[in-house]
């Protein structure tokens, strides 16, 4: 059995006892700090999972920016390194993921476990961009690392031995991305709904402490992402997740639904409650705010929506 959505910790225990785990599995610890990059490494070195791979959003998660030229102009990169979006947190080629998934040791055939001890801020990107490369059988563990040691279970500070080099091989994706200009060319119409995950005081221009430009996209709903987890960190139940997104929602068609946040990554919660809940696959607009925001001539909006 494959998990896709979301694995519980006694799931992710029974994974481990079985006698191929070592090459049927891999769990990855995502925990990050946007304040203190290298934070999230430190917590982990610190406590994690026994097996787990550190998979940093800076470095694994992330590609690099391009570097300003003289004439003010990004220098050109190689095709297979250049972004697949823009913003703070641009996401890598697929050829660049896929070259940091052999370099871990993951193959098509392992199932995939991400956790982090951020309320899932930071694992979803990691769950989402395994889906966009193909790959279906990766859960994100439910309730983080505080789940695994609330139910009696080991942490490790023991430095991980390294994985053989596989050869991960790109599929067909089983996400969305979209890109500014499709944003642009659907704006406030009813083909696109979008959802912008932050909190609501940035949603609302109130405080921007990361980009240069305070607000929102016009026409963009607001569902905060810490809203899909319940007083345990755990993700709600799905029919109070599908009754809380329709009624967001209004009379807007589900399947019209693209995510942001500010950099693409917090968005990515609100994409699996949905798929949680039972709706079709939605999309993510990965560049998001910071894309968004730095981007000459796209409409901005202050205050909530009418």
């Amino acid at each position: 059995m494959a998990y896709d959505t979301l694995i519980s910790v006694e799931q992710l225990r029974d994974l481990q006892s079985r006698p191929d785990s070592a090459t049927a599995l891999m769990v990855f610890d995502c925990s990050f700090d946007l304040m203190k990059p290298d934070a999230g490494e430190h917590a982990y070195r610190e406590a994690h999972i026994p097996g787990a791979v550190y998979a940093h959003l800076d470095t694994a998660l992330s590609a690099k920016h391009g570097a300003p030229g003289k004439d003010g102009n990004v220098i050109t990169q190689r095709e297979a390194d250049a972004p697949a979006s823009g913003g703070r947190h641009p996401l890598p080629s697929r050829e660049r993921f896929a070259a940091w998934l052999s370099s871990v040791g993951f193959s098509n055939s392992m199932q995939a476990v991400v956790y982090d001890r951020n309320g899932c801020n930071y694992c979803g990107r990691l769950w989402w961009m395994l889906r966009w490369m193909g790959h279906e059988a990766v859960a994100v563990l439910d309730g983080g690392l505080q789940a695994w040691t609330a139910a009696g279970y080991e942490v490790t500070s023991r430095e991980e031995p390294a994985h053989f080099q596989s050869n991960y091989v790109i599929g067909e994706p089983l996400a969305r991305l979209v890109g500014t200009s499709e944003v642009v060319a659907a704006l406030e119409s009813p083909a696109q709904t979008m959802i912008d995950a932050r909190a609501a005081a940035r949603y609302r221009g109130e405080v921007e402490p990361l980009d240069p430009v305070a607000g929102h996209i016009p026409g963009a709903l607001n569902r905060p992402f810490a809203d899909n987890l319940g007083p345990d960190g755990k993700f709600k139940p799905a029919a109070q997740l599908r009754s809380e997104f329709e009624s967001l929602l209004g009379d807007r068609d589900p399947a019209t639904v693209v995510h942001q946040c500010g950099s693409g990554v917090s968005a990515v919660p609100n994409l699996l409650a949905m798929r949680i809940a039972g709706f079709a696959p939605t999309a993510l607009y990965a560049g998001s705010w910071s894309e968004w925001s730095n981007t000459p001539g796209t409409p901005k909006r202050q205050g909530a929506e009418p």
